[in-house]
């Protein structure tokens, strides 16, 4: 009965995490007008505000060593706007609760004197993999930025295309960029911010711009952009349409990454019933032969 109440418990705070990640999506996806804009400030503003330094000696983080670690390097070059120490700092407390959470499982099934169950196997299976999730988060940061590159490759290669489309055109190269709008997904907020700052001060637009990318496709990319905007002529769209081709390669590449990665899982997947195979055909088999020798000695 105690095992019972403790596995509901555990539900029961699984569902109120869950429910609040839920109605913040929901309220996070409010589009912006004035009265929602106040409200999704005051809700996620903590996100781009520093931790107070107190705060983050209690956890034992030291913000000079945060801010020149890999995670920082990981951290921008996802093209999160968020603070890294609001995320080291997140990623600390809930690694002391996983370990505190895990501590205080075992010690009340050793005070209990409770028997090994399937509900307290996954309930302590749940946080060993949240703690080894939380160990590896630089791995999943190097994916999701691997990930984004090859995605901003793709956008910044359709893109590309058509201002190509636009050499022989007159028109300026802000309005270029704004007919470019509709072939970006991820780079569209950027791309807006960009052509409302481009009147204010275009290279300040276009450094906000190439920080916002963070990739060495999008660098070169904006580099090709603040040359037009320069010097609006033939011989930097053929610059364009080298720079093109090169995105191409890129994005070959990053799909022959994937076929062989696949390749990879699809090995590991088939290698699942010859497992079985061994288990069910072969492994009585050993285990006969196994009981023979015991007889022979």
């Amino acid at each position: 009965m105690v095992e019972f109440q403790w596995y509901n418990w555990i539900l029961f705070g699984a569902q109120i995490v869950f429910g609040t990640i839920g109605i913040g999506a929901i309220l996070h996806s409010i589009p912006s007008s004035s009265r929602s804009h106040s409200i999704q400030r005051k809700l996620w503003g903590w996100r781009k505000r520093e931790p107070s330094p107190k705060l983050l000696r209690l956890f034992g983080i030291e913000a000079q060593n945060v801010l020149q670690s890999n995670h920082a390097i990981l951290w921008a070059g996802c093209g999160f706007n968020d603070s890294i120490l609001a995320y080291m700092l997140l990623r600390q407390v809930l690694l002391w609760g996983g370990y505190t959470s895990t501590i205080l499982l075992m010690l009340f099934i050793q005070l209990l004197s409770l028997r090994w169950s399937m509900n307290l196997v996954i309930i302590l299976s749940i946080l060993l993999g949240v703690i080894t999730a939380l160990h590896l988060d630089q791995y999943w940061l190097r994916v999701y930025r691997q990930l984004r590159a090859n995605y901003i490759t793709k956008e910044i290669y359709a893109i590309s295309g058509q201002l190509l489309y636009f050499a022989d055109s007159k028109l300026h190269i802000h309005t270029k960029l704004r007919k470019c709008i509709p072939y970006s997904r991820l780079l569209r907020k950027d791309m807006e911010i960009l052509l409302a700052d481009w009147y204010h001060d275009p290279t300040i637009a276009l450094q906000r711009f190439k920080q916002a990318i963070g990739t060495e496709e999008g660098i070169s990319f904006v580099d090709t952009i603040d040359a037009l905007r320069q010097h609006d002529n033939e011989d930097f769209y053929i610059l364009l349409r080298t720079r093109l081709l090169d995105y191409k390669d890129t994005i070959e590449l990053a799909k022959e990454g994937r076929k062989e990665t696949a390749s990879y899982v699809l090995f590991v997947i088939a290698g699942i019933p010859i497992l079985y195979t061994f288990q069910v055909f072969i492994y009585p088999w050993v285990q006969e032969v196994n009981k023979l020798l015991s007889l022979m000695n």
